[in-house]
């Protein structure tokens, strides 16, 4: 999976955008990002990366962000994505 995909499949399936980022630091946000020695998942609080998560490769990171934001979106709202194919 790519950002782009991982950025469709988030807007078929109605996830707000207040949640994420897929362009890296945002405040109170998920965020996926590109650094050099990879990618990187993390929730953004003042600047910090709480919870960071390294992947080697655009495939593994964008599994494991959709991943956290199932695990939000059920959490938050209630809603249970075990239908929803990956």
């Amino acid at each position: 999976m790519t950002i782009k995909e991982l950025r469709a499949f988030f807007e078929a399936h109605s996830v707000p955008k207040k949640l994420y980022s897929l362009k890296g630091n945002h405040n109170h946000r998920i965020c996926l990002e590109k650094d050099s020695d990879g990618w990187e998942i993390y929730f953004s609080e003042k600047k910090s990366k709480v919870g960071l998560m390294r992947f080697a490769s655009e495939g593994e990171a964008c599994g494991r962000m959709k991943d956290e934001i199932k695990k939000v979106m059920e959490l938050a709202y209630g809603l249970t994505w075990a239908r929803i194919p990956n």
